[in-house]
């Protein structure tokens, strides 16, 4: 919504307006462009009156008589080619609006190039949008895409970071989350580990909504922002949780398809990129190899296949596909039946509108085919996605090391002993040995004695594993107050629901053999515990100790006081150091 009304020169758009969108320039830079594109489609920018949407740092023509939108950080060398672009006069009018709040002097810079351009007429409006953080889903956002390096767990969790360092990566997550209520329009209540990253977080984040709302006039949570009354009634709950609370969960293997697809294929900001594995035709002998081609799908919230099984077990989405595609099949060959009962063959539409009276069974099958058509594209899309899963399940025995980390999380009895999954040479990349044994050693209780580690590592080593993160979590291991007790995860254990059904050993796309068919068990990840207990003010030692910030309380009592008894209705959960797709999807079926 609020790209939308920022695209319509930030005025609410007028529905049921016929009058055509005054068409604009639309420009960006790589954080705008990483906003938008989760969210709009070309199309929707088009139907906006977007003709042309370019980076702010390319060649651009000049293009007098068109208003321009811009929608860019307010860094020094955006500032400049701003500045530039007015002197060289490019557009009709321009339309500026900041990612995140733009300081005095940097305004003052550009008032100053407009004046010496004598273009200050042109410049229509200057905006801070807040919108320094892209959302991914309807209840999903990060922070950013282009410099995520900056706020990942090494960059907070850095032994050598010096304390300047630590203040920019913090202050760099508060500006996003500020952006975040703001574009809300809500005014949390704030809960947080002590002594952590999280709680770091959480007072520079008080302490800027503080300042917000004290300067009254021009607060930003007052008036007319677009989600005024919208959450009025009650405020939502921000918990910050800091990811060293459980570092085993990130390292686990996963089994849901959304969580697969973001652990095994390169996914980002919603959009997958595969490499097509050339045909299998023999290359002949001294020919250069074929070049792989690279196909990248969007899987988005239109898509009602991703919607409906993004957290379903694999398994469960082969099946879904192939019924999908038999379904599908049934309808075309009727389509197909129709139009040659009319002696149609493959002819335009046209020609099929004009016999639309003669049966009525044709002329739902002509409006049902466009329709069809974006079933079948959904269709290829995912058996392309499930297939190119599939071969990692099954190259890299990802079934077998999702249920054994599942054992080991939950203190089940192993049926296979750790050293052998290390050793065994065709279970898995070294990258997936190291996360097994790194589970293994954060969730044992004590932990494995010296002898038993040289041998450990030395079938690591053997397996070509690079044993950094093993020294790194030995450290984080002797060091976090943690230790005593180990995150529990519950001691539900996947059961396999024996081979999948015969639908999918005959004639399915999905060749499944020997892949185990397991089913998942509902149990609390310990972000979603946590969640829990904050949301419905459950005592519990794990969150009794969590700070309480309300940033529209006066100072002077002390802050970590809950005031309000009640549970909350709706809750942020943030996890500083990164959050994974495995604990969205824990949340989600919490919340179901």
């Amino acid at each position: 919504v609020a790209l939308k009304r920022m695209l319509n020169f930030n005025v609410p758009p007028v529905k049921n307006s016929t009058g055509e969108p005054v068409w604009k320039v639309l420009i960006y830079d790589r954080f705008g462009q990483d906003i938008i594109s989760p969210l709009l489609s070309v199309k929707e920018l088009r139907d906006m009156g977007i003709t042309l949407h370019l980076l702010l740092h390319s060649d651009r023509d000049a293009i007098p008589d068109v208003p321009a939108v811009y929608f860019v950080m307010p860094t020094e060398e955006n500032i400049d080619r701003m500045c530039q672009d007015l002197r060289n006069q490019l557009y009709e009018s321009y339309y500026l609006n900041f990612i995140s709040a733009i300081s005095r002097s940097k305004l003052e810079d550009i008032a100053n190039a407009a004046i010496g351009a004598n273009a200050v007429t042109q410049v229509a409006k200057v905006f801070d949008q807040y919108l320094n953080f892209i959302t991914l889903e309807d209840d999903m956002f990060v922070l950013c895409n282009q410099n995520k390096e900056l706020v990942s767990y090494r960059a907070i969790n850095r032994p050598d970071i010096t304390d300047t360092e630590m203040e920019t990566i913090m202050d760099t997550i508060v500006d996003s989350l500020f952006c975040f209520f703001v574009t809300l329009g809500a005014i949390p209540i704030i809960r947080c580990s002590r002594g952590t990253a999280a709680e770091m977080v959480a007072v520079k984040l008080d302490k800027k909504l503080r300042e917000n709302l004290r300067d009254a006039r021009n607060s930003l949570f007052t008036g007319d922002t677009l989600g005024a009354g919208q959450f009025s009634f009650q405020r939502p709950l921000l918990v910050l949780v800091d990811r060293n609370i459980d570092l085993a969960t990130p390292l686990h293997h996963t089994w849901t398809y959304q969580a697969l697809v973001h652990d095994v294929l390169d996914f980002h900001l919603n959009r997958v990129n595969l490499e097509e594995s050339a045909g299998t035709e023999s290359t002949p002998a001294g020919a250069r190899p074929k070049k792989k081609n690279k196909k990248s799908y969007d899987l988005t919230t239109s898509d009602k296949f991703w919607q409906k099984h993004k957290g379903s077990p694999f398994p469960e989405v082969a099946e879904s596909v192939q019924q999908e595609l038999e379904s599908y099949r049934a309808q075309e060959d009727e389509v197909k039946r129709l139009k040659s009962i009319m002696g149609i063959e493959g002819e335009d539409e046209g020609a099929i509108s004009m016999l639309s009276d003669n049966t009525a069974k044709l002329t739902s099958a002509v409006s049902s085919l466009p329709e069809l058509l974006e079933k079948k594209r959904l269709i290829d899309l995912h058996t392309n996605v499930a297939t190119a899963v599939l071969e990692h399940i099954k190259s890299r025995k990802l079934d077998v090391y999702f249920e054994y980390e599942e054992k080991i999380m939950s203190k089940s009895t192993l049926d296979k002993s750790l050293l052998d999954m290390i050793s065994d040479p065709d279970a898995g990349t070294p990258e997936d040995k190291m996360r097994l044994f790194l589970i293994y050693y954060i969730s044992s209780a004590q932990a494995p004695s010296e002898i038993d580690l040289e041998q450990y590592k030395k079938a690591l080593m053997d397996a070509g594993c690079n044993l950094a993160p093993l020294s790194y979590i030995k450290q984080w291991k002797a060091f976090t107050k943690m230790a005593s007790a180990p995150a529990s995860y519950g001691n539900a254990t996947p059961k396999p629901l024996g081979l999948f059904s015969r639908v999918m050993n005959t004639g399915s796309q999905f060749v499944m053999e020997g892949v185990k068919n397991l089913v998942l068990k509902q149990q609390n990840l310990p972000v979603t515990r946590i969640l829990d207990n904050l949301m419905e003010m459950k005592s519990n030692p794990e969150t009794d100790d969590y700070r309480y910030f309300d940033p529209k309380m006066l100072r002077g009592s002390d802050s970590s006081v809950p005031r309000n008894k009640n549970p909350f209705q709706e809750a942020i959960v943030f996890v500083v150091g990164g959050g994974n797709y495995i604990e969205y999807q824990n949340l989600i079926d919490y919340i179901k």
